[in-house]
């Protein structure tokens, strides 16, 4: 059987570039019920080990989770160079996208 970590990390994988899914979608991807701060755990412990596009999970309003100066700048800046437009609220807008 394949453990809740892997089917979370196919979830944030199948997220294609230029897009976003929020925490609590890809919790529901991999079959978890109120999910969303297991895929966050995920996300800290394993992302990098995993090679997981981590930049492209934001919250459920479509902002960005991490704090400024603590992550932010450089998740902003990844989602961006996927032609994603981030408001000054910390929000992903892909419809305005340039």
């Amino acid at each position: 059987m394949e453990s809740v970590g892997n089917r979370i990390a196919e979830a944030i994988r199948s997220v294609p570039r230029g897009s976003v899914a929020s925490y609590g979608a890809i919790a529901a991807a991999a079959g978890l019920t109120n999910g969303a701060r297991t895929v966050a755990r995920v996300l800290h412990s394993s992302s990098t080990s995993r090679d997981l596009p981590w930049w492209r999970i934001v919250r459920a309003d479509g902002s960005i989770a991490l704090p400024r100066g603590g992550g932010y700048e450089e998740q902003a800046a990844l989602l961006v160079a996927e032609g994603l437009f981030i408001g000054p609220d910390g929000r992903v807008h892909p419809e305005q996208a340039s």
